[in-house]
């Protein structure tokens, strides 16, 4: 995403514009625009002008309009097997957006084709600037961190995977927020018996080309940001899978596919469905390459709190309420939370998490957020969307009892003040 302009007032007031260029942008956009927002970007309208005579000329034409925020939907991508629009035989590397966020509300500002307070819906466009506008307040820490990190230069996608089984291929495009499935290949192939091999292999053959094509339209293995292929599957397939891909690439003399060779890992795993892809994320041939990437660090603090709760349930807190209790007593090393909370519809609610992120950084914890659009943060969302690591052990019946006997303390002294007045 490109940032066009940013200004932010010391209340934190303030706007930001900035130009998506493909999905994961739309995923930032979202995540950004909230309710009593104002928004400024181009749509298109049906204007009826009525002629003297009284008769109806109805027509659409392209503005730019200013919205305040009553709602934003989020449609993900276009559905798996959908052409991208590349050749076969070329590397899809062009950043393309699918994916879609439409914003409603009210028209906040005056236009010579819509009046002022007129209900519309516009669906923000890749490639056309949209301005956000926030007050007091809005421009959170939060807010400010997603304008940066998504407009960081050279960003992209960093995994790429087919997961695959005999005769079926799921190919997967994984970055920073999102998990985007790009396509599901499904090929029959006859069973292997004496009377049928010929038909068997011609089945595989037909398989392993259309693979391959689907390889080339939808990997972008020459892009710089892409650390690694990953072939999983049961069995020998993966094997069978990348020793065809290197060979038609050596056929056809595709050098920029050879020199991707070394990014190339082949995991096994326990079903050919594109849920494996948490476990073969998790196999150490992955984990030491992706130790750097974000969703894989967010992969391993996932772990590493499930195997703590089962093991030191004392250093392992979930829930807001009790998460926000370990924040007050400086106990939390690591942060756990989903984006899914930021997107609260009642600013107490977000402020109330946003205090809670900036409380443990300022403590010296780590925070990770995570995203809903991946495996890890939809296993966050099942268990509250927030949850801790803990530097030393806490009891939590001990600290909801001191917090109790603290409110108790408090009221009691309010009491007193207000007998001795």
């Amino acid at each position: 995403m490109r940032l066009i302009g940013k200004r932010i007032e010391k209340d934190r007031s303030g706007h930001v514009t900035v130009r998506p260029e493909d999905d994961e942008d739309m995923w930032h956009l979202y995540n950004l625009i909230q309710q009593g927002d104002r928004i400024r970007a181009a749509g298109i309208r049906r204007v009826q002008n009525v002629s003297a005579t009284g008769s109806v000329d109805s027509k659409r034409i392209r503005l730019h309009l200013t919205l305040a925020v009553n709602r934003v939907n989020w449609s993900p991508s276009a559905a798996p097997g959908a052409e991208s629009g590349t050749t076969a035989g070329a590397p899809n590397t062009a950043a393309t957006a699918t994916a879609t966020v439409e914003v409603s509300g009210r028209v906040a500002e005056e236009n010579p084709h819509v009046k002022l307070g007129a209900f519309h819906t516009l669906e923000i466009e890749v490639n056309k600037d949209v301005r956000i506008e926030k007050d007091a307040g809005g421009w959170d820490s939060v807010a400010l961190g997603r304008v940066e990190e998504s407009c960081v230069p050279g960003r992209g996608a960093e995994v790429a995977a087919i997961v695959c089984g005999e005769g079926s291929a799921t190919f997967c495009l994984l970055s920073e927020h999102m998990t985007v499935v790009l396509q599901r290949l499904d090929v029959p192939i006859p069973r292997k018996i004496s009377t049928t091999s010929s038909a068997h292999e011609k089945g595989l053959t037909r398989f392993y080309s259309s693979l391959y094509t689907s390889f080339l339209r939808h990997v972008p293995y020459s892009a710089p940001s892409l650390r690694a292929i990953v072939i999983a599957s049961p069995g020998w397939v993966r094997d069978a899978v990348f020793d065809y891909i290197m060979a038609e690439a050596s056929r056809t003399s595709n050098k920029p596919l050879l020199a991707a060779r070394n990014k190339f890992i082949k995991v096994h795993v326990n079903s050919p469905h594109v849920h494996s892809l948490v476990e073969a994320l998790k196999s150490p041939e992955i984990a030491t390459q992706m130790k750097e990437t974000k969703f894989a660090r967010e992969g391993m603090m996932l772990d590493k709190f499930f195997k703590m709760l089962a093991s030191d349930e004392m250093r392992a807190w979930y829930g807001p309420d009790h998460v926000a209790l370990a924040a007050d007593r400086g106990a939390i090393g690591t942060l756990l939370i989903s984006d899914e909370l930021f997107r609260a519809s009642e600013a107490a609610q977000r402020k109330k998490f946003v205090e809670i992120v900036e409380d443990v950084k300022q403590k010296g914890g780590e925070v990770l957020i995570f995203s809903s659009m991946h495996e890890s943060g939809q296993q966050l969302n099942q268990l509250t969307g927030i949850a801790a690591i803990l530097t030393f052990p806490l009891d939590v019946e001990v600290v909801e009892a001191e917090e109790r006997e603290a409110k108790e303390e408090e009221r009691r002294k309010v009491e007193e003040n207000g007998m001795a007045e």
